[in-house]
């Protein structure tokens, strides 16, 4: 019996639909769902089959110094017993086995693994690889029909990663958790990736705070021509006295009328975007509201529909063997986009935009499917029609803008007029998603007089940096090499679930800034994206066939023995910065009795509650759910102003509890049960 085997059953599905014309049986594998047509059978996997872990030995937190993880043994356990029994099973009559997983590290990892179990059983088994970046008849029937070796060192890569990040991540959590006496749900998570990543927001947030403001004051004037009033600023942008600004002001004002002095007109193109890799892709997302997390979520889904292709790329250049053409047509006569699709298939060259990034594993992300819209869910179309439009977007001309530039005397002061007037709309008639605004000033020329109607001293502050947006940390990452495009939008997920972020854009919590600063002073390798990139180069030079998977795990243990010779040696002052710099996330407010600060505390058996600091002066109290972490957030209730909201984050669960604020909670329980 011939065998494949995808990652999904879902993807088993649609890939047996393929091949076997829509003929494939359904059988069972075990308890496995899985399709028989012609002498082969595909059967799909849940992810990984294996996982890797220390020996039950190391399980207690408390009674295994965390730097004995650093060289300890390295076991692997099934993840689920019924895809493992079901690969067992095949293996007794299998001739050969197709590999189709997903075509990434991850994916030959997992491929390698159900083979790992197979070849114990059937040592002798011919083995070979289907690679393809969409699943659709042309796609699958072509990567069937072409199919190849598995990149035995392409899963190496991916396993030390799975090493290093589980050796890095055990063994310092451990420590800094234990330092801190924070053990449960309220441990201290650190990890390779995940603490520089949240380094960089815990810096943005220092600089913020300590941004001082400064008032400065701008010169505004309304001005008249024969075409309509328009808008100037003074010349000088900047008045860091109002007093000049005032002066100024009156004598353009007296002046009663204005002389244009210059004009100048100039073109400007506007290029088209380049195709999207995934970070790309996922900052466009978050433009229209999606987090990185859910737009990956819904981006699986199309891929798995045969919508769109595979989403995990670095790619950002078509390859030649693309039909554009053959896509573009696709859309000519659909509803949305059947105007432009059918412009750009008159063209009689199809040039696409090209960014720098150039990859052979996958194409860009682009359409492969056409798709009803009626028959996606909302979230799933907006996504759908991003990726579409986009795709149509890098075969679409540049707009053209004309931009104009206008000087005007007043009281023997220069006013400053800025036009920009889209004159071709080019790919912005099909990509809506970037700001295009037109300014549209009166067409004068050199010598005109304009009418003073109104002089304004406007009052302006300077303004701290931005936080940083998902999006935006999804690129901060990639440029400094922190993850790879399959992982950057799960770390930052992480620091969501972890507690040490809040909003997007993420602002970091007492947790966040506790960690970070304990660790900057006594561990700094571990918040630096440096010791992260190298291990990552390292990754990919295993994957280049370069390198061995041993002698990178072994660098990365050498790293961080030099990481735990520092940290022990000042475990005190860690374990004291941890805990005062944690403080500051167990407050609630202040206490609605005596004014003192209300803090989440527990009960000598182990009972959470929210409690007066003044106690036992002031009982003042009120109750917790039993289950979930508790993050206190910087809203305020609008009832009790004192009162800051909880948010109440729960394994398994998406989205956090939005549990309010715990005193109109408790206020709106005792009410009901009045009634």
């Amino acid at each position: 019996m011939h065998y494949i085997i995808t990652e999904k059953g879902t993807t088993a599905r649609r890939i047996a639909s393929i091949l076997s014309e829509g003929k494939g049986k359904p059988k069972k594998i075990g308890s496995i769902e899985a399709f028989e047509f012609d002498g082969k059978t595909v059967m799909g996997l849940s992810g990984h089959v294996i996982r890797l872990d220390f020996p039950a030995a190391y399980s207690n937190w408390s009674s295994i110094n965390p730097s004995e993880l650093i060289d300890a043994k390295i076991v692997s356990a099934a993840l689920k017993k019924t895809i493992v029994n079901a690969l067992k099973k095949i293996a007794k009559d299998a001739d050969f086995i197709t590999v189709a997983t997903d075509y990434d590290r991850e994916g030959e990892l997992i491929g390698v693994e159900a083979l790992y179990i197979i070849k114990k059983t059937n040592p002798d088994v011919k083995i070979d690889r289907m690679r393809y970046s969409a699943i659709t008849e042309p796609d699958i029937k072509e990567s069937f029909a072409a199919r190849s070796k598995v990149d035995y060192n392409l899963a190496a890569s991916a396993e030390a990663r799975q090493i290093i990040d589980l050796i890095w991540g055990a063994s310092l959590t451990r420590f800094v958790s234990l330092s801190a006496k924070r053990l449960g749900d309220e441990f201290f998570s650190v990890g390779r990736v995940q603490s520089p990543t949240l380094a960089l927001l815990v810096e943005k947030e220092k600089e913020i705070k300590k941004f001082v403001s400064r008032k400065f004051w701008e010169l505004h004037a309304k001005l008249k021509s024969p075409e309509g009033i328009f808008d100037a600023t003074h010349k000088k942008h900047k008045f860091e006295e109002k007093e000049e600004a005032e002066e100024l002001k009156a004598r353009i004002a007296a002046a009663e009328e204005g002389c244009v002095r210059a004009v100048k007109t100039k073109l400007r193109t506007e290029k088209a975007p380049t195709p999207f890799d995934t970070t790309g892709f996922l900052r466009a997302a978050s433009s229209i509201g999606y987090t990185p997390k859910r737009t990956m979520y819904i981006a699986e889904s199309l891929y798995l529909q045969g919508l769109i292709s595979y989403h995990r790329t670095d790619n950002t250049t078509y390859p030649d063997t693309l039909d554009l053409r053959a896509l573009v047509k696709m859309f000519v006569g659909t509803e949305e986009f059947g105007e432009q699709a059918l412009a750009i298939s008159k063209k009689k060259r199809l040039t696409p935009t090209a960014g720098k990034k150039k990859t052979t594993d996958h194409p860009p992300i682009h359409p492969v499917g056409k798709a009803a819209k009626e028959k996606l869910s909302k979230d799933e179309w907006k996504i759908y029609e991003l990726v579409v439009r986009r795709f149509l977007a890098t075969l679409s001309d540049a707009a053209k803008w004309e931009d104009t530039e206008m000087k005007i005397e007043a009281g023997g002061e220069i006013l400053e007029a800025k036009g920009k007037e889209l004159k071709e709309r080019g790919f912005l008639a099909v990509y809506p998603y970037l700001k295009h605004e037109e300014l549209i000033i009166p067409k004068l020329k050199e010598g005109d007089k304009v009418e003073i109607v109104q002089v304004d001293v406007v009052e302006k502050e300077t303004k701290p940096p931005k936080r940083i947006s998902q999006a935006g940390l999804i690129k901060k990452m990639d440029d400094l090499g922190l993850g790879t495009k399959s992982t950057r939008h799960e770390i930052i997920g992480k620091l969501y679930d972890r507690g040490y972020v809040q909003g997007n854009p993420a602002k970091p919590t007492e947790k966040a800034f506790a960690l970070i600063d304990s660790l900057g002073k006594y561990a700094a390798l571990i918040t630096k994206p440096e010791m992260t990139k190298t291990l990552e180069q390292e990754m990919d030079e295993i994957s280049e066939g370069k390198r061995k998977k041993k002698d990178v795990a072994d660098d990365s243990r050498k790293m961080l023995r030099a990481v735990f010779k520092e940290m022990v040696e000042n475990r005190e002052e860690i374990s004291k910065s941890l805990r005062e710099g944690i403080r500051g996330d167990k407050v609630v407010g202040a206490c609605p009795e005596c004014g003192s600060e209300i803090l989440l505390l527990k009960s000598k058996r182990g009972k959470r509650f929210i409690g007066c600091s003044k106690f036992p002066a002031c009982n003042f109290s009120l109750p917790l759910p039993k289950t979930g972490r508790v993050v206190v957030t910087a809203d305020k209730c609008d009832e009790h102003p004192t009162m800051l909201k909880l948010k109440i984050i729960k394994k398994g669960n998406r989205r956090p509890w939005d549990f309010g604020c715990p005193y109109c909670n408790f206020l709106r329980w005792q009410q009901e049960k009045k009634d």
